[in-house]
């Protein structure tokens, strides 16, 4: 059973920059994982993804690209999402998902992802 636990989330000025953990257990390497973010009222949206190959997908929502880097560390078992020059906009609450029906070529949906962290939220301010 796949576990994720998001940290890392907290309250940042306008122009920071944050780091978001996930932390897999019970993890497969032929899991694709990935970012989304959701606001209250609004449908979760993905930010990134790195599929089990390596591949990586950002979400066309995210403006400027290149603001949001996703790695991952294969030996802890960590996907990370580096923010940087953060927004308003980009307050919400970060969920990481695992899943295997999703690969880099893919656009990034919730239904493609079958496990899920509880979240952790980013307030830009």
């Amino acid at each position: 059973h796949v576990q994720l636990v998001e940290s890392g989330g907290g309250s940042v000025q306008v122009g920071g920059s944050r780091t978001l953990s996930c932390a897999a257990s019970g993890y497969s390497a032929q899991y694709s994982m990935a970012w989304f973010r959701q606001t209250p009222g609004k449908e979760r949206e993905g930010v990134a993804g790195l599929d089990d190959g390596g591949r990586i997908r950002y979400a066309d929502s995210i403006s400027e690209k290149g603001r949001f880097t996703v790695s991952k560390d294969s030996n802890k078992n960590v996907l990370y999402l580096q923010m940087t020059n953060l927004k308003p906009e980009d307050t919400a609450m970060y969920f990481c998902a695992a899943g295997q029906r999703w690969w880099g070529a893919l656009p990034l949906l919730e239904s493609q992802f079958d496990f899920w962290g509880q979240g952790t939220q980013v307030t830009v301010s």
